[in-house]
C-alpha cells in the first residue's frame, strides 16, 4: 500500500466521522548467562480457558461457586447435544463409559502446539472491537528459555503509547514466566526513564553497544525491578547513531549482530522504535520476527499507518522475509466517545482479526507509574489497566 492510500482506506471504510459526544452508556543484568539453544518448551505448557456456560433454562443452575466451567456435551452420534444431569451440588458425576470417554478426550496436541484450541475460536460479548474475544490459553511456567521472538513496537506516530504499551506488555510477560528483554532504541530514553533508570548518566548504553566494537552486549545490559526483565537503555547519544550507520557496512542489521550473543537467553525481546521510519526503525525491523503497532484511538493516528504498513511490506522483501505484523494494538481508547468507537471500527476493517482483542484505555494512572519508575503492573496491579495487559500478553503468548 502506498501512501496516498492512507487517506483512501479512511475515507473508504464507510465509518462516518461524528463529533466526538459522550453518550450515556459510559465506560464502562542482572547478569544474563549466554546460553546454548535449549529444547522447546512441553507443548501442554498452555491449556485454553473454558467460556463460562449460560444458565440451564430448566433448572436455572449456572457455574459453581468456585468459577470453574462445565464442559458443553459431546454430541451423539445422531449429531444431537447429549444431555447432561447436573444432579445436586452434593452429587458426584456419573463417571462416563470407557468408550464415550475416549471419545470426549482431545487429541494430543501436534509437536510445536502450545494450546489445544484452534487460533480464532471466539466466544463471549463483543468486546470494545466489536466481536467476541478469542479464546485465550490459560498460561504455564515454561521448562526452559529461548529463543527469544523479538518484536518491534513500531508507529512513525510519536504519543500513540508506544513507550507505555512497551514497558508494561514486558512486565505482563515476564509475570507468566518469560524472560523479556527490552530494547531503548530511541534517543528520547523514555523506556530508560520509565523504569527508573538515569540513562543521562550512564557511560555506556544502546548507542556504544552498536557502534562500538569493544562494547559487550553485558557491558550494557541492566537488571530491572521487575524479576525476569531487563534492559539495554538509552539516551540522547543514539541521535547521532544514524548518521554514523550511514558509512557501516551491512548498516540494517547492526541491532541484530549487537542482539546476537543473548538471544538464547530470553524468550522475548521487545525494542521500543523511536517515531519515525529512519535507519534506527529499519534495525529494528531487520532482526524482529514481528511487529505491534501501537494506534491510539484517535483520527490523527490512522494517517500514516499505511506508509508503516509499505515500510513493514518493503523491509519483508528486501531485507527480513520473516518479518510480520503480530498485531494493532489499540491505546487512548474512551469507550464514552463516538469518535474512539469509530476509529477502532475502521481499524477492525483495515486490519481484521490482526487487531487485538485487547484495548488500553485511557487513565491517570500511566502518568503516575511514570513518576513510580515501575510498570503499571506492579504499581497498581489490580487496575484495570493491569488487567488490560495481562490480558495482552496472553494474545502475545498465544501468537
Amino acid at each position: 500500500m502506498s501512501a496516498p492510500d492512507d487517506a483512501e482506506w479512511i475515507v473508504a471504510s464507510g465509518a462516518a466521522r461524528q463529533e466526538w459526544a459522550a453518550d450515556d452508556g459510559g465506560v464502562t543484568g542482572s547478569d544474563v548467562p549466554i546460553t546454548q539453544p535449549t529444547e522447546p518448551a512441553d507443548p501442554t505448557a498452555f491449556r485454553p480457558a473454558i467460556p463460562e456456560q449460560p444458565a440451564d433454562p430448566a433448572t436455572g443452575a449456572t457455574d459453581d461457586a468456585a468459577g470453574e466451567s462445565s464442559v458443553d456435551p459431546a454430541p451423539s452420534a445422531d449429531g444431537s447435544a447429549a444431555a447432561t444431569d447436573l444432579g445436586s451440588p452434593g452429587d458426584a458425576p456419573a463417571p462416563a463409559p470407557a468408550a464415550d470417554q475416549a471419545a470426549s478426550e482431545p487429541a494430543a496436541a501436534p509437536a510445536g502446539l502450545l494450546f489445544d484450541e484452534p487460533v480464532g475460536a471466539r466466544g463471549g460479548e463483543p468486546g470494545p472491537t466489536g466481536r467476541p474475544p478469542r479464546l485465550r490459553p490459560e498460561v504455564r511456567p515454561l521448562t526452559s528459555h529461548g529463543p527469544a521472538r523479538i518484536i518491534a513496537m513500531c508507529n512513525q506516530k510519536g504519543g500513540v503509547g508506544k513507550t507505555t504499551s512497551t514497558l508494561n506488555l514486558g512486565a505482563a510477560l515476564a509475570e507468566y514466566g518469560r524472560r523479556v528483554l527490552l530494547v531503548d532504541l530511541d534517543p528520547q530514553g523514555a523506556l530508560s526513564a520509565g523504569l527508573g533508570v538515569p540513562s543521562h548518566e550512564l557511560e555506556r548504553t544502546v548507542y556504544n553497544l552498536m557502534l562500538e566494537r569493544q562494547t559487550a552486549i553485558t557491558d550494557v545490559l541492566m537488571p530491572t525491578r521487575v524479576p525476569g526483565m531487563d534492559l539495554i537503555p538509552a539516551n540522547i547519544d543514539l541521535s547521532a547513531a544514524e548518521v554514523q550507520l550511514i558509512n557501516e557496512v551491512g548498516r540494517e542489521h547492526t541491532l541484530a549482530r549487537a542482539l546476537r550473543p543473548v538471544v538464547h537467553a530470553y524468550d522475548y525481546i521487545l525494542v521500543d522504535c523511536q517515531p519515525s521510519l529512519g535507519l534506527l526503525t529499519v534495525n529494528a525491523l531487520a532482526c524482529a520476527h514481528g511487529v505491534i503497532m501501537p494506534v491510539a484511538a484517535e483520527f490523527f493516528s490512522l494517517r500514516g499507518v499505511a506508509l508503516l504498513v509499505d515500510t513493514v511490506d518493503k523491509v519483508k522483501d528486501r531485507i527480513n522475509p520473516d518479518l510480520r505484523v503480530d498485531g494493532v494494538l489499540v491505546t487512548m481508547f474512551d469507550g464514552r466517545t463516538v469518535h474512539a468507537r469509530d476509529v477502532v471500527a475502521m481499524l477492525v476493517q483495515r486490519f481484521g482479526d490482526q487487531v487485538y482483542d485487547t484495548v488500553i484505555s485511557r487513565t491517570v494512572k500511566f502518568p503516575e507509574t511514570t513518576v513510580a519508575g515501575e510498570p503499571i503492573t506492579s504499581y497498581a496491579p489490580t487496575s484495570a489497566a493491569a488487567q488490560a495487559f495481562r490480558s495482552l500478553a496472553r494474545e502475545v503468548i498465544a501468537g
